[in-house]
């Protein structure tokens, strides 16, 4: 069926009958095939109708597709934005946190008087590391 509907919108279709057997083509029968002609009909005439709301269609669809790209490099922009900043409050946290260790060192590090002042900035550095870098 698609070989003639092919050669339909291709010109002439030609009906063979050799043996018996009947094929259809493009091209003429063998002198030896009993031939005949099948004349394809003639397309309609196109419809103004369908061709506007063709035209329309593609319009939104050029919109759709146009809007689409615009959120895809939105997105892609706010993903980027969302990885640097988690990058910068990594580091600030690793910056804290290795604050907090240097000041818990200097804590059990400290004698005397300055005991006390160790052990007060150790605490205040794991207050600023558990307000910045909450777990």
């Amino acid at each position: 069926m698609n070989i003639l509907i092919v050669a339909a919108l291709a010109g002439a279709v030609y009906k063979c009958a050799v043996d018996g057997k009947i094929s259809y083509s493009d091209v003429p029968c063998a002198a030896s095939a009993t031939a005949s002609t099948l004349e394809a009909p003639a397309a309609p005439p196109p419809d103004p109708a369908a061709g506007a709301t063709l035209r329309r269609q593609q319009k939104q669809a050029d919109m759709l597709e146009k809007a689409r790209l615009k959120r895809d490099e939105r997105e892609e922009r706010d993903a980027a934005r969302a990885a640097k900043d988690a990058a910068v409050q990594r580091k600030k946290c690793d910056q804290l946190k290795l604050k907090k260790r240097w000041a818990d060192d200097d804590a059990r590090r400290a004698t005397g008087s300055a005991t006390e002042a160790a052990r007060l900035r150790a605490h205040r550095a794991g207050e600023a590391m558990a307000l910045e870098c909450p777990r």
